[in-house]
């Protein structure tokens, strides 16, 4: 039974993956570890020999008594120094009695021994090296002493110390020592508290209730939106995965889904997406996978964005195919569950959607922090704009497809177009605030759309702060992204090859190898990588407002704004808006848009559409063909096959007509006169710029017009 429920469940699967995934970013976007915003520019500087940015970061937080920050800080040091040996030694011997070297120092010594321990842990790990990693942590007592007596106030040291009586598996008296100081210094400091739970889950693997007494108090004494509230779910993570028990007497069930449902309050104080959250929200969609509250995990995925952390997925494997590998189950266990003829609720209507809310990049908490950029609702945005490898007037008759509100200026002597999104406080690709390809923003949707039939690329742009990206869009589908982060590792000669060849095989250029390089080189300064990989791909270079403003064509010569253009009554009638006249177009197929595709506002298919419908079609048909086999030879009731034709008929039926759609829009694409859309129409006030206002198409007397008819809002 089991098993074909499984079966079953499979055509409702395929058909509603797509939808229910929406807002999920690609594998390849996934970053592991990334650092705290506050330390990209300056791990970006120590990555180029610059140190003192790196030391004034933790004396402003040491002088300014930001505890949360500076152990967080000196924490991403300290992991920057063991991924990149040599790179802090200047700084750290410079000052041998400076407080905030001595805290980096001290926290080295933990992070070298737990890389040890952590092997060990697998059981991947000899003797001698759990022995090396014990005195390595001893080695580090001396400058942990120092570095509180450096500091008398600052309880960050302790922090550290107690890490280090967890990574020694020192007696309870010590522990006990270092706790009564942290406590002293920081009651209420998550630091402290995240370090002394780790020891006491790793002491009291005999009496797991203990770990869980301590959390659900800490988390008891809260303030709503501290990070302290996810200490018992961290408990639960301790039982359940890292030490593989069930629920027992001391962790029950109900106790361990308190611990979750706190943490989801929790989440939703945070934004989708947002970093500092990230941390406990993968947990938490682990724990909601394990207890098979598949939609909730499936939320808890989404409002993580892109944000993977090697806890809890270090325990069951490779951090980042553990965390898709989940995901995907997820997002399938929800698909099944969704009748077939049923529409899956829309994300952006829960929590942790992309679709935006009030709560959207802003925390109802006390004390959240601000950051600095340009803003909406409190989160940066990311610039973003496209280069089409095609003329203006081609790329206008295929945008009205997207739906989408979008200004278009021509580039390469008119040879190439550029385009950006132009409508409404999303335009520009602020999707929570994500940057780079890994975020599904208004502008790549659209080239998503107006792609699909068509035969060239589109080269979508990404620029956030220090980071930068390129992704490939063609055929009404993303082919290839890169990001450039200053703080993020560097790809592989192989990932970064096979970028590369895509996107020269794409705009023609033969030899990839300088791509290769530039994509390789490291991300700093990211703005100077994407314009390389632009002149590597034989490109122009963006404009110069290119983030600096959301409007980046709007002063470009020729620049014009494109709206989609309503399905007129019949050939030359009027525009209801200015009175303008829309130009006479070929009769097209009924129910169809102008352009030969669906109504606005739906997406033409694309080859992730196709894929899954005709697989299951296929299914289907043989299913059906099998039942009527069985049905002639005196099988069972023709219920059976009846209900098995009329699915793989619908099923066949979406393509097909979607096939009928594509094929109807081509051939009106190609028989439109270009004078009913093109942007360069040449009018009497010069080429490029068509009619007197710069509207394309507009001639002199056709009639006043609105600013909202072709002005962004």
């Amino acid at each position: 039974m089991p098993a074909l429920r499984r079966l079953l469940a499979l055509p409702r699967a395929l058909r509603h993956g797509a939808s229910v995934g929406a807002g999920l970013p690609p594998e390849e976007a996934l970053v592991l570890d990334a650092p705290a915003p506050g330390l990209r520019d300056v791990l970006a500087a120590a990555g180029g020999g610059d140190l003192r940015p790196a030391a004034e970061l933790l004396a402003d937080t040491r002088l300014g008594a930001r505890w949360e920050l500076r152990s967080e800080y000196a924490a991403g040091l300290a992991s920057f120094a063991l991924r990149h040996p040599g790179r802090l030694d200047a700084w750290l011997r410079e000052d041998p009695d400076d407080p905030d070297a001595l805290l980096v120092r001290a926290d080295l010594c933990v992070h070298r021994a737990r890389a040890l321990l952590a092997a060990d842990r697998a059981g991947h790990a000899s003797r001698e090296r759990s022995e090396a990693a014990a005195a390595l942590l001893r080695d580090g007592v001396p400058v942990l002493r120092a570095a509180a007596e450096a500091a008398p106030a600052d309880p960050v040291p302790w922090r550290v110390a107690v890490d280090h009586a967890a990574g020694l598996r020192a007696p309870r008296e010590v522990f006990d020592a270092y706790w009564e100081q942290a406590v002293a210094r920081a009651p209420h400091h998550y630091g402290c508290h995240a370090a002394a739970l780790r020891y006491l889950c790793d002491a009291g693997r005999d009496a797991p209730g203990e770990a869980f007494d301590f959390a659900e108090r800490a988390a008891e004494d809260a303030l709503p939106g501290s990070l302290l509230n996810s200490l018992p779910l961290t408990a639960a993570v301790e039982h359940l995965v890292v030490a593989g028990r069930k629920p027992d007497a001391a962790v029950t069930p109900s106790r361990i889904d308190a611990a979750i449902d706190r943490a989801a309050e929790l989440s939703a104080h945070y934004g989708p997406g947002d970093p500092e959250a990230a941390g406990f929200r993968n947990e938490l969609a682990l724990l909601l996978a394990v207890r098979e509250r598949w939609e909730e995990s499936l939320e808890q995925f989404r409002a993580v964005g892109v944000h993977v952390r090697s806890r809890p997925w270090d325990r069951l494997g490779d951090p980042l195919r553990e965390f898709a590998g989940f995901r995907t189950g997820a997002r399938t266990q929800v698909a099944s569950r969704v009748p077939f003829f049923g529409a899956p609720p829309s994300p952006s209507a829960r929590h942790g959607g992309t679709g935006g809310d009030a709560r959207a990049g802003t925390r109802n908490r006390p004390g959240a922090r601000k950051r600095s950029g340009p803003r909406e609702a409190g989160r940066r945005q990311p610039y973003v704009l496209a280069l089409c490898a095609a003329p203006p007037a081609e790329v206008a008759r295929a945008a009205p497809a997207s739906g989408a509100a979008l200004r278009l200026a021509p580039a390469g002597d008119g040879r190439l177009t550029w385009v950006e999104a132009a409508g409404g406080p999303a335009a520009g690709g602020s999707r929570q605030g994500r940057a780079g390809p890994a975020g599904e923003d208004p502008l790549t949707a659209a080239a998503e759309s107006f792609t699909a039939g068509e035969g060239w690329p589109v080269l979508v742009l990404h620029r956030d702060g220090d980071r930068a990206g390129v992704a490939l869009v063609r055929e009404g589908g993303q082919q290839a992204c890169h990001r450039w982060d200053p703080a993020s590792r560097i790809p592989d000669f192989a990932e970064a090859s096979r970028t590369a060849r895509a996107l020269a095989s794409a705009f023609g250029v033969e030899d990839a190898r300088p791509l290769t390089a530039v994509l390789r080189s490291n991300g700093f300064p990211a703005a100077r990588r994407q314009e390389e990989a632009l002149t590597a791909l034989g490109l122009p270079p963006p404009p110069q407002e290119y983030g600096r403003t959301a409007r980046t064509l709007e002063d470009v010569p020729g620049a014009h704004l494109l709206r989609e253009l309503p399905a007129p009554a019949g050939p030359g009638s009027t525009a209801a808006a200015g009175g303008g006249r829309t130009p006479a177009r070929p009769a097209r197929p009924t129910g169809t848009h102008p352009t030969g595709t669906r109504p606005a506002g739906t997406r033409p298919p694309s080859a992730r559409w196709w894929a899954p419908r005709a697989a299951a079609a296929l299914v289907l048909l043989v299913a059906a063909g099998h039942a009527w086999w069985e049905w002639g030879r005196g099988g069972p009731g023709v219920l059976r096959p009846l209900l098995l034709t009329g699915a793989a008929l619908y099923l066949s039926g979406r393509p097909a007509g979607a096939l009928l759609g594509a094929r109807a829009r081509l051939a009106v694409a190609r028989t439109a006169p270009p004078e009913a859309v093109a942007p360069g129409d040449a009018g009497a006030d010069g080429p490029g710029r068509g009619g007197p206002d710069g509207v394309p198409g507009a001639r002199a007397g056709d009639g006043a017009r609105g600013p909202a008819e072709h002005d962004a809002p």
